[in-house]
């Protein structure tokens, strides 16, 4: 799975406001369809970004979340749709949570993503 890089990019998923919330995580998404350019289509691919905000904790913490987080979304990866775009966004409980309840949560989140894009594309 690529990287978020840009401000710009990130933006960009957050301003759609598609997301699904557990305990400890928000995933934020967007689903690309535009297959005009066939090209940029196979650039874009799955593509994820980070957000782990001060309130999670200090440097040390926030940077084992995301530790956590990335072993996790590429743990499940395959359960989202192609051309996806996610922001996965800490909670400040995502710091005291065990790594088996985060797994249980990226899992769920990660399904509900796919699911919410089904019914969006089946509309």
């Amino acid at each position: 799975m690529k990287r978020l890089k840009s401000h710009r990019d990130f933006i960009a998923v957050l301003k759609r406001r598609f997301k699904v919330t557990d305990s400890d995580i928000v995933v934020h998404f967007v689903v690309h369809d535009d297959t005009r350019d066939v090209q940029a289509s196979v650039d874009i691919m799955r593509r994820m970004g980070l957000a782990v905000s001060k309130a999670v904790g200090n440097a040390v913490t926030r940077n084992r979340v995301k530790r956590r987080f990335r072993v996790l979304a590429r743990r499940y990866e395959d359960m989202l749709p192609m051309q996806c775009d996610i922001v996965v966004r800490a909670k400040p409980s995502a710091s005291r949570a065990d790594f088996a309840d985060l797994d249980r949560q990226f899992s769920r989140c990660f399904a509900k993503v796919t699911t919410t894009h089904e019914r969006r594309v089946s509309r």
